[in-house]
């Protein structure tokens, strides 16, 4: 089970926040599914900053193995969000993949 934190969420201007929670939540619901019989309770953390025009996007996840860190810095705060979630998926499932060691399996078959 994974439970979604997001932090700082009303530093995001107030036109953007319903369609980042959407993108978050598009997202969340891939992590739900993709840990549905891991057997660590999960907590996904999204943060917010802003500095100045720059919004500054965080989200981490601390797997068995190690905790998963992505960060993102742009001035629209859907592009962030965006490209955040897009690297945070891709690093999540290599590190998800590396703990149930898929890589040796798959290189296994390939020997036969």
């Amino acid at each position: 089970m994974v439970t979604l934190i997001i932090k700082n969420l009303k530093e995001v201007e107030l036109p953007y926040r319903k369609q980042v929670e959407e993108i978050i939540m598009d997202k969340y619901d891939f992590f739900q599914n993709l840990f549905k019989k891991y057997d660590k309770d999960l907590t996904m953390e999204v943060i917010f900053n802003r500095s100045a025009a720059t919004y500054t996007v965080s989200a981490s996840i601390d797997l068995k193995s190690k905790k998963v860190l992505v960060a993102e810095e742009n001035r629209d705060p859907i592009r962030a969000v965006t490209k955040l979630m897009n690297e945070f998926k891709k690093a999540v499932k290599r590190q998800y993949e590396l703990e149930r060691k898929d890589y040796e399996y798959k290189r296994k078959n390939r020997r036969k």
